[in-house]
């Protein structure tokens, strides 16, 4: 695999969003160096919004409706590869100063439907993962034979994130 001279980013902030007569919701704001042109708003088990990059302005003249969530910032940095058809994404995600995992994203270049190379993706993973290759993602299950986009990747990469940061507490053991 070589190298491409580009490096990613995934940025999540977390939102508390006060709708006037609920209890808050939380709501994921994300950025993506890969569309550096957008900006994606989630709700847990909700909807997605792409926005152009001007949202976090919005956000900022909304401010009276939401507060910032406790340990509201995650991200991960990273590098991709290019390894014939498949692009390879390794970031380290990271909460403020401290790094807190690792981050792996594959995709496989000449297909939009996911399901429809699924067995194929999970090979290639296979064979520099080995048994840490992960199962089907849960977006996969909504999709079936839908085009899939970028709002898929941000929902998988919400997932991964919440998964980090609900593990923050338990000491994780080092790589060797």
């Amino acid at each position: 695999m070589l190298p491409s001279l580009k490096h990613i980013k995934v940025q999540l902030k977390v939102l508390l969003l006060f709708i006037s007569g609920q209890t808050g919701k939380l709501m994921y704001v994300m950025h993506n160096s890969e569309y550096p042109l957008s900006c994606f708003a989630l709700f847990e088990n909700g909807p997605c919004l792409i926005a152009d990059a001007n949202f976090d302005t919005l956000m900022v003249k909304l401010k009276g409706f939401f507060q910032n969530a406790k340990a509201n910032k995650i991200e991960s940095r990273g590098t991709r590869y290019q390894y014939c058809d498949f692009l390879v994404k390794v970031g380290t995600v990271t909460m403020g100063p401290s790094a807190r995992g690792i981050s792996v994203e594959v995709e496989y270049c000449p297909c939009v439907i996911a399901n429809d190379c699924w067995n194929l993706l999970m090979e290639f993973m296979q064979s520099f993962m080995g048994s840490h290759t992960p199962g089907i993602p849960s977006v996969f299950g909504t999709k079936h034979d839908s085009i899939y986009s970028p709002a898929d990747t941000m929902v998988q990469y919400m997932e991964l994130f919440n998964k980090i940061r609900k593990q923050q507490q338990v000491p994780v053991a080092g790589i060797r």
